[in-house]
């Protein structure tokens, strides 16, 4: 049973959606019931199989029982079955939301897609082979496709068109990439092409070299990295929340193929080739730093201040990916959890804020005094607290790793300049829109009356919960993910697991 664990993640959500349309002729609480035991069911497993990479540092799962690199495999490491955790979980906090609200019934085959969109990402988190890699991608931006314009609205289908514009484009360039790498490696087996690349000829190390920077282009429109992030705030403000906090773990798939792809096979025995593409990450994530900062002090509605904060999370996490060592990449993963599950939870509060607010989303604007504006008051400080990376939160641990990884980087003076001058501007936009919304009110008017669903509000605790579990817990969480980043760094382990030999480590 557990050597088939890797498959699970996979296939209960490819099940769970074909089995739910069938279930639609028995109305929509089914479908609600069906799709909400799937996702805990996903939850479940992925903590056992978290458990078991404890055990087994990798473990490959052969389709058709065809060895790599032959066949396409599925690897299970400690990444990413963290990724399709920390995606369980923000799912089971999204779904709740969603069906709480009664959001789910507003367009056909919500849950059907919303199952299928987990497939596409968990495979693309699981996966070991770049062209599959490529699949996955397809799936779940079509699936993102639909759910971005569920419930319809002029605003979502043009935010729409852009998205799916750019992904195509982009779709289309990691083809391109694709095709050059298998021309010149023959393989599209990762672990493989790590292998071949390591032996690779010097007269095709800069086409490699130029495919290479291509792909870093692909998973940079996914992360939405500088100059291709301008989808992100449009897409994420102008979908529904619970799609919105879903999407959170979106760009954390462009930023995980980054690692895992480019780190593995341009790692440690890539030769001239070896991590040559760290130095363009990270100072395209201090410009993407720049401009998310802008952003968020330019935002004008509440939607589109959270999603910049979505984009100054993900040039974070780009710094530390750039600064190319053990403790960045711990520092990045840990991080990465925390402005997941904050960026996702506040994505929900902020559309209870909008209702609360007689459907306002304007910050600027004045309305009456509303109903529970103490209680969402507070929970906005705390999540302000957590997307500014501000102690005592588990954001403010991420960010001092990263900054302390830094230090003997030769660009440490622009690393902290930045990321410090960024924190504190947000601070202070955080606390004006804030003082705005909850202060700046028209008091003569009697005030907004709103029915606050507890089941909503359940739904945010929980995905806001793991942030100071985070912090309770940050002793063994780091370690854990010390010894993660570590595995990520020498990825000599991971190919021998995939190809079932032995290679010698550079020197």
């Amino acid at each position: 049973m557990l050597e088939h664990i890797p498959f699970f993640p996979v296939l209960l959500p490819l099940i769970g959606g074909f089995l739910i349309l069938l279930l639609k002729p028995f109305g929509n609480k089914v479908q609600q019931k069906v799709s909400f035991a799937l996702v805990v069911l996903v939850v479940f497993v992925s903590l056992k199989a978290l458990y078991y990479t404890t055990l087994v540092p990798y473990s490959v799962y052969s389709l058709g029982n065809w060895e790599a690199p032959f066949g396409i495999v599925l690897v299970l490491d400690k990444f990413s079955i963290i990724m399709v955790l920390l995606t369980s979980l923000l799912a089971l906090g999204a779904l709740w939301y969603s069906i709480s609200e009664k959001i789910d019934t507003k367009g056909d085959h919500f849950h059907v897609l919303f199952q299928l969109q987990l497939f596409g990402i968990n495979g693309a988190f699981l996966t070991g082979d770049l062209f599959n890699l490529f699949v996955f991608f397809e799936i779940l931006l079509l699936a993102s496709y639909s759910l971005l314009l569920h419930s319809s609205g002029k605003e979502r289908t043009k935010a729409g068109l852009h998205y799916v514009v750019i992904n195509l484009v982009g779709s289309t360039l990691f083809l391109f990439a694709v095709g050059t790498l298998y021309g010149i490696l023959g393989t599209l087996n990762i672990a493989d092409m790590a292998l071949k690349v390591s032996q690779l000829d010097p007269q095709n190390v800069s086409v490699v070299a130029g495919a290479g920077l291509l792909l870093l282009v692909v998973f940079g429109l996914k992360a939405a990295m500088f100059p291709l992030y301008l989808w992100l705030p449009n897409a994420y403000s102008s979908t529904t929340a619970p799609i919105a906090a879903l999407f959170a773990i979106m760009t954390k798939v462009g930023l995980y193929s980054i690692i895992r792809v480019h780190g593995t096979i341009f790692g440690e025995n890539a030769g001239e080739l070896a991590f040559y593409h760290a130095p363009w990450v990270l100072n395209i994530g201090l410009v993407t730093l720049v401009l998310a900062t802008l952003g968020v002090m330019a935002a004008k509605e509440i939607r589109s201040l959270i999603a910049y904060l979505v984009l100054a999370s993900v040039s974070v996490l780009l710094v530390a990916v750039g600064i190319n060592s053990v403790e960045a990449l711990s520092g990045a993963i840990y991080y990465m959890i925390h402005s997941t599950l904050i960026a996702g939870g506040f994505f929900l509060l902020a559309d209870i804020l909008v209702n609360q607010r007689g459907g306002v989303n304007t910050i600027d604007t004045k309305t009456a005094p509303f109903e529970y504006s103490i209680l969402t008051g507070g929970f906005f400080f705390v999540f302000a607290l957590g997307a500014a990376g501000l102690p005592p939160l588990s954001g403010f641990f991420g960010k001092v790793m990263i900054l302390n990884s830094a230090i003997e980087n030769t660009q440490m003076g622009t690393i902290f300049t930045l990321l410090i001058i960024s924190s504190i501007l947000i601070v202070v936009t955080l606390s004006r829109a804030g003082s705005t919304i909850f202060y700046d009110t028209n008091n003569d008017e009697p005030k907004l009356q709103y029915k606050l669903n507890r089941s909503s509000l359940s739904s945010i605790v929980f995905l806001f919960i793991f942030t100071p579990l985070m912090v309770v817990f940050a002793n063994p969480l780091t370690e854990f993910l010390s010894v993660t980043a570590t595995e990520l760094f020498t990825p000599a382990g991971y190919i021998e697991a995939v190809l079932n030999t032995t290679i010698e480590v550079a020197k």
